[in-house]
């Protein structure tokens, strides 16, 4: 009994020992201790070794217990890697322990990808645009240009404005500044109407009153024109908006002739159609068009309604009733919507049953909104014929939560000279594009650095690394010939540029070789290490991809080859959502080829369309050659700038010991955002 008492007091001196060190004040040592562990995470953190960071991240907490600045880089850490849920906790615990940085900054932060994590990144069709910015054609004495009328936005983030009173073509950046502009042929445009891009990279404009249409080159330089002034085949009274088939027919509305015409590609007339067939009564005042997977959607300005037809002409249905809009104007394409543009609003119109939203409205203010079109950096550009404005609109929530705008690395290897990668979204993933030097301010503790200046824009780069991962099942050995046929042709189309790296998704994923593309253009399935198994880790694979382009070009892609299935054990050991975040987190996309017609499995479905890649049948007509050309085109949101840093004394930076604080604020219109971060100079 008194070995039991004895016992009891032992144990009851231990526990009082244990938890008196807990929550004891950390001593000296401690401090230093973590000091140095936090110091080896940051590093560890700019290398893109998130795994690493996450463990130093922890031992210095173990030192530290609830220190906010270690929490919140321990949440800055599980981000980065993915896993969401655990960063989310961190940085609250961060809020709720004397946060010494900006709490409402991280709150936001908390905040979007909480959102994100609830919405995704799908489409939005209910939601609100507000004006967020314009591009005035007057503004004082000063004449811009007069009467926008449409417009088409590029994938630098700025965009294309017709303007049909003073006959041009203008060229906006995405700060709205213009840069070109353009009176086509040497007699001019005729009453410039709509603008498009066609299937060979061009520009086409329609030309109201010259009955014509204008073909330029990608920079606005004038070709030729194709159409002349009739009511036969190939000829035009009157042509307004325009849009192109998926074999590069152009289709045009033909407001005179109360029809439309369409012509091929190299602008030869083939056919027209409008005339009244079966319940379809014919045109009236025949205005926007728009071709969804080859349905020719075609609004009808007095009928107040879209009528639906197929490639060849013939009437389908309506797809909302006749008198739904009051006059409605240019219809684009968007997501699975159409926008269009009536009065003093803008709808988007559900293709699949006619629902609509009004996702815009100018209020009572005198207008006449003819085009409304969706731009890269996820808002509308409105063009307003009567008030002679373009406006940029931006979803509410976007206004007052502003970007989300991140410190992803910092170089100080040429010290006092940093360089350091920010990367700006919007709140649903897309990047933002088109950023200059003047929309970014750098800061060390508030105050301004040295010599700033953008030394990289990521969407400009040539170059993309890519992975790719090859599923090993079983049902794999049937497409041995279209696998190779798949790797040879990735590795052409890189053009001997990047690094690209083959990954095996077998029982343990291995990386088969990574180097130059040019090694992989004569590849064969033979050469691969692993066996094919009824049982692949593609979860483990995936992220091994990802990890190989962490730390190198900033346009990076994982490419999934199968035959469409994945075992039942395929994704064991990491959730669909961390494997998406972990790509998204990290700017990479991906892509699945598929070697089958069988459907992708809905696991590959939903990591596909939860970032910014896409599909690609082998076999489909035109090859899957434009693979990387398409990844080349994405937008990309990292920005690299450089400065000469305020702490290149060796006092100031504790010989390399002292956290360095650095903050930079991005600005675009209304819009802004803004990120804390800091830095460690190199020990001395």
């Amino acid at each position: 009994m008194k070995n039991l008492k004895r016992s009891a007091v032992f144990a009851l001196l231990l526990c009082t020992l244990f938890y008196s060190n807990i929550f004891a004040e950390p001593t000296a040592a401690d401090r230093g201790f973590a000091a140095d562990e936090f110091r080896r995470g940051v590093q560890s953190f700019y290398r893109g070794s998130y795994n690493d960071a996450i463990l130093l991240f922890e031992k210095a907490l173990s030192y530290v217990p609830n220190d906010s600045r270690i929490l919140e880089w321990l949440g800055n850490s599980y981000y980065q890697a993915g896993i969401e849920g655990a960063a989310i906790q961190y940085w609250e615990d961060a809020l709720k322990n004397n946060y010494t940085g900006d709490a409402l900054l991280l709150q936001n932060k908390i905040d979007m990808i909480e959102e994100r994590r609830v919405v995704g990144n799908s489409f939005e069709s209910t939601a609100r645009y507000v004006e967020a910015g314009a591009f005035p054609g007057r503004e004082g004495d000063n004449f811009y240009y007069n009467l926008p009328i449409s417009a088409l936005s590029e994938n630098d983030g700025g965009c294309w404005v017709v303007a049909y009173g003073s006959n041009e073509l203008l060229r906006f950046d995405a700060n709205g500044q213009m840069v070109a502009r353009i009176r086509g042929p040497v007699n001019g445009f005729d009453s410039p109407m709509d603008i498009i891009r066609s299937a060979d990279g061009n520009l086409l404009v329609s030309e109201y009153a010259g009955d014509r249409i204008a073909v330029l080159n990608k920079d606005g330089g004038f070709i030729k024109t194709f159409g002349t002034k009739g009511r036969k085949n190939g000829e035009l009274l009157g042509p307004q908006y325009m849009d192109i088939d998926s074999s590069g027919n152009v289709y045009v509305t033909d407001f005179g002739n109360a029809r439309v015409a369409v012509f091929n590609n190299d602008g030869e007339g083939l056919f027209t159609f409008g005339t009244r067939q079966g319940a379809f009564a014919g045109f009236k005042a025949p205005s926007g068009i728009a071709i969804v997977q080859d349905v020719v959607y075609v609004a009808d300005a007095v009928a107040g309604t879209i009528y639906m037809f197929d490639i060849a002409g013939n009437y389908l249905d309506n797809l909302v009733p006749n008198g739904t809009f009051k006059r409605p104007e240019s219809l684009k394409h968007w997501n699975n919507y159409l926008l269009l543009a009536d009065s003093n609003r803008v709808y988007a119109v559900n293709v699949a049953d006619g629902s609509l939203f009004e996702c815009a409205n100018t209020g009572n203010a005198p207008s006449r909104l003819t085009c409304a079109v969706p731009d890269v950096n996820g808002n509308l550009l409105v063009t307003d014929f009567k008030s002679n404005e373009v406006f940029v609109m931006s979803k509410m929530a976007e206004l007052v939560g502003g970007l989300l705008v991140q410190i992803v690395d910092v170089n100080t290897d040429n010290f006092p000279q940093i360089k350091m990668d920010v990367r700006v979204e919007n709140r649903q993933s897309q990047a933002i594009v088109g950023l200059k030097d003047a929309n970014f301010l750098v800061t060390e503790n508030k105050r301004p650095v040295l010599n700033q200046q953008l030394t990289g824009i990521s969407s400009n780069n040539q170059e993309i690394d890519i992975s790719i991962v090859v599923d090993r099942s079983l049902e794999m050995a049937k497409y041995g010939e279209a696998l190779q046929s798949a790797v040879r042709d990735i590795a052409q189309s890189m053009n001997g540029k990047g690094t690209l790296n083959i990954i095996s998704a077998g029982e343990l994923p291995v990386l088969e070789a990574s180097g130059n593309p040019v090694q992989f253009t004569q590849f064969i399935p033979g050469q691969l290490k692993s066996a094919l198994s009824s049982n692949t880790a593609s979860d483990l694979a995936i992220r091994l991809g990802a990890n190989r382009l962490i730390t190198g070009e900033k346009k990076r892609a994982v490419i999934y080859i199968s035959a469409g299935d994945v075992s039942p054990n395929a994704f064991n050991s990491y959730g669909l959502a961390d494997i998406s975040s972990y790509l998204n987190n990290n700017g990479i996309a991906f892509v699945t080829v598929n070697l089958s017609r069988n459907p992708l499995a809905p696991e590959i479905d939903f990591l596909t369309s939860q970032t910014t890649g896409d599909e690609y049948y082998i076999f489909r007509p035109n090859g899957i050659s434009m693979l990387i050309d398409d990844l080349l085109a994405a937008p990309s949101a990292f920005y690299e700038l450089s400065f000469t840093t305020t702490y290149s004394s060796d006092s100031a930076n504790d010989f390399g010991r002292r956290f360095l604080p650095v903050e930079v604020e991005t600005y675009l219109l209304n819009r802004s955002g803004r990120s804390e971060s800091g830095y460690f100079a190199p020990l001395q």
